[in-house]
């Protein structure tokens, strides 16, 4: 008989999974990931829980993991080891809960198609690669067009747009799946001043239906306005929680492993102003 400090669930490889409630209830949660690029671990036995109704930045030196570790979780690169739950089901039976938005500079822009025909992408879990897309269908996109300020753009090519306009048209595909989790990995990277409002404005509004989003960030200067919680990982994790209390001097340093200038530190809105 299981217990109530456990959950028993089947993993999508038909394994038993049992959870702690903290995992069972987190919008998404990772337990012993590893992950290795030939023989060196890019992620190691990280163990992460990110809550729901709330918005979570990944934050770390560069090639600490930060990317790899939401790919993995996906399923997008193989993991070593480790089990993997989306609102304490395992992510295989989950996956229609979630909506992802790549790094821009993973995408091949060359490809010939429209900006309506990329947002409708994100439709097509409704109906099927071969389904037709009703009229409410139809203007769901657009609608999503609108929201991130692309309504205008809908019949351009989008190799024809600027970085930041791809980064919208991509969230605007993102936001036409209706998920409950959202995961980017760097969406604020290489994009202009008025997208990087728009984008964290549209953030904040799905927190504010109770959407979950985590993000890889790499600006610490703007962790504190734009997150609620923070996961810093240098490979492993080092620390995880509320901004409030774990976004730090202490921990950033042992997050980046003193190559923080304190100049740099001391310009940082840190928690409690440590």
């Amino acid at each position: 008989m299981t217990s109530s400090a456990q959950v028993e669930l089947a993993s999508e490889k038909g394994r038993s999974v049992r959870q702690d409630p903290v995992a069972a209830e987190a919008a998404l949660a990772v337990r012993g990931l590893t992950v290795s690029y030939g023989e060196k671990p890019a992620v190691f036995s990280v163990d992460a829980t990110f809550p729901a109704k709330a918005m979570t930045a990944i934050v770390g030196p560069n090639g600490a993991g930060k990317s790899t570790l939401l790919k993995a979780a996906l399923g997008v690169i193989p993991r070593l080891s480790g089990e993997v739950t989306v609102f304490g089901q395992p992510i295989g039976t989950a996956r229609d809960r979630i909506a992802y938005v790549p790094q821009r500079a993973s995408v091949d822009w060359d490809f010939p198609t429209t900006v309506i025909d990329v947002v409708q992408m994100g439709l097509y879990r409704r109906v099927g690669l071969l389904g037709r897309l009703t009229g409410a269908l139809r203007a769901r996109a657009n609608d999503c067009l609108d929201r991130v300020g692309m309504a205008d753009f809908a019949d351009r090519q989008i190799g024809q747009l600027s970085g930041g306009q791809q980064q919208r048209v991509f969230l605007a595909r993102a936001l036409a799946q209706d998920a409950e989790l959202y995961l980017l990995d760097e969406p604020f990277a290489g994009v202009d001043a008025a997208t990087e409002r728009a984008i964290i404005d549209v953030l904040r509004s799905l927190r504010a239906e109770g959407k979950a989003v985590i993000s890889v960030h790499h600006d610490l200067a703007t962790v504190v306005d734009y997150f609620d919680n923070v996961f810093l990982i240098n490979v492993r994790k080092i620390a995880e929680g509320p901004v409030a209390t774990t976004f730090t001097g202490p921990n950033l340093n042992a997050t980046y492993g003193g190559r923080l200038a304190a100049t740099h530190i001391d310009q940082l809105q840190l928690a409690g102003g440590a």
